[in-house]
């Protein structure tokens, strides 16, 4: 099965190198240089814009629509079902980072407009957060996880996409892809990549990449987790010295600069669930 998806992802890679898609987002100030910067190593051309003023023009020159709710302020909470109300008219993809929800009612009751309001073509997050929507109470602290159990992932990830009409990625240990009737996990990553700020918001934003190419959803949310992944453990193979969490913080996006299919193809662990 892996090697059915090896042309989608080498299409998805080719169009990015060729288009640079523009990816507009609205996302949390923690990670936004990161995210910004992910996006540029890898091909594209990102945007950052939240002003009610202007969210509706700056996604209707972009390719695809990324929203990060991190960082949550009124104005912010108006941007996201503004921007996203005008993606979906276009026709724009949107991805959803629901960070930290469950955590605080603010976070839960916003994210659960957005859903109300918007329609995704991908939501990612951790087991946490992702639980948290299904209805199961995922534990979460401040924004991270504290469960990360595969436990049901797989039947969470399916009845969540049947649901929400898009598809759902959770990241962790091993990542989990679904769109509604198919399920694949990805081994691929390295444990570093959890001592590093910001590494799900740029996973994030690599989705939203590679779903602006405006290919398959579920590959391109496939192509984009797996290419953190195996960035994270390119980063750690060149860490001189293996504590240096500074030090594997470039060298992770250095990997994602020099990212190649030919990687991939030698690689990439993923499986049908």
């Amino acid at each position: 099965m892996r090697l059915v998806l090896f042309p989608y992802f080498r299409e998805i890679f080719e169009t990015i190198k060729k288009d640079k898609p523009l990816i507009h987002h609205i996302t949390n100030y923690v990670t936004v240089n990161d995210c910004a910067n992910t996006v540029l190593a890898l091909g594209g051309s990102p945007v950052m814009a939240d002003d009610l003023a202007e969210v509706e023009e700056m996604v209707s020159l972009a390719s695809a629509l990324v929203m990060n709710v991190g960082t949550l302020n009124q104005r912010t909470i108006e941007a996201f079902v503004l921007a996203g109300k005008k993606a979906n008219a276009l026709g724009t993809p949107v991805v959803l980072d629901p960070v930290g929800v469950g955590a605080t009612a603010l976070r839960t009751q916003t994210v659960q407009r957005i859903l109300e309001e918007v329609q995704l073509s991908v939501l990612r997050g951790n087991m946490s957060e992702i639980k948290s929507i299904y209805g199961q109470g995922g534990k979460t602290r401040g924004v991270d996880s504290i469960d990360d159990s595969l436990m049901g992932g797989r039947e969470i990830a399916l009845e969540l996409a049947k649901r929400l009409n898009c598809v759902v990625v959770i990241t962790g240990a091993t990542d989990i892809v679904s769109d509604g009737e198919q399920v694949f996990y990805i081994e691929n990553g390295h444990e570093m990549l959890s001592r590093v700020t910001g590494t799900g918001c740029m996973t994030t934003s690599l989705i939203g990449l590679c779903v602006g190419t405006k290919k398959n959803p579920f590959h391109a949310a496939i192509m984009g987790t797996a290419v953190m992944g195996l960035a994270g453990e390119k980063a750690y193979e060149a860490l001189p010295h293996k504590e240096e969490v500074g030090t594997f913080r470039v060298k992770l996006m250095d990997a994602i600069g020099s990212f190649s299919i030919t990687l991939m193809e030698e690689s990439v662990k993923i499986h049908e669930a």
